[in-house]
């Protein structure tokens, strides 16, 4: 292994309890500190996140989230660096079928993102999965559990605009949980 000379390391902190998630990060590469807080009561949840450069003695990152979940039922919308606004809607239709829309957009700008998702239980072990954005891009996916606890994914991102040129992406993954 070459030696560069390059040195790193980051100390990593965090509080959990049932209504609060507290944690903070110091990568001393940097050095930026990463500190996060969520906040959450019946169904309610807030959070913040900023990442701070110490070098620089400057905000790089000031995130704000807020959510509701119900039920089958969830709610969240977000802002980042108060110019980036966005805003999630997920429901589980039923037992098979769940559901979710995303919109977000950049202050300043038209950049504006849409996508629509779903998900289908095949049967206990199996699930389809689908979702399509306002770029075009399609993406699909198979998922089998082999046994409790192992997982095999297969997916693909189709690219809409350009279907003939190539370009497009496959996947497998492997999930492993103990």
């Amino acid at each position: 292994v070459p030696n560069t000379g390059k040195k790193s390391g980051k100390l990593k902190t965090g509080y959990k309890r049932d209504y609060v998630n507290l944690g903070c990060d110091v990568d001393f590469e940097g050095p930026i500190i990463h500190a996060a807080a969520v906040l959450g009561y019946e169904g309610w949840l807030a959070g913040y996140q900023m990442a701070f450069d110490t070098g620089k003695s400057k905000l790089t990152q000031n995130n704000f989230a807020l959510g509701y979940k119900t039920g089958d039922f969830q709610l969240h919308t977000n802002v980042n660096d108060g110019t980036e606004f966005g805003g999630s809607i997920y429901q589980k239709v039923n037992d098979e079928l769940e559901t979710a829309v995303t919109l977000a957009w950049t202050a300043g700008s038209n950049n504006t993102r849409f996508g629509i998702a779903a998900k289908y239980k095949l049967d206990k072990d199996a699930s389809l999965s689908a979702k399509v954005n306002n770029a075009s891009l399609i993406g699909v996916g198979y998922t089998q559990s082999l046994r409790p606890g192992i997982k095999v994914t297969l997916s693909a991102l189709i690219d809409g605009k350009n279907f003939n040129a190539g370009g497009h992406k496959v996947g497998m993954g492997f999930e492993l949980e103990a």
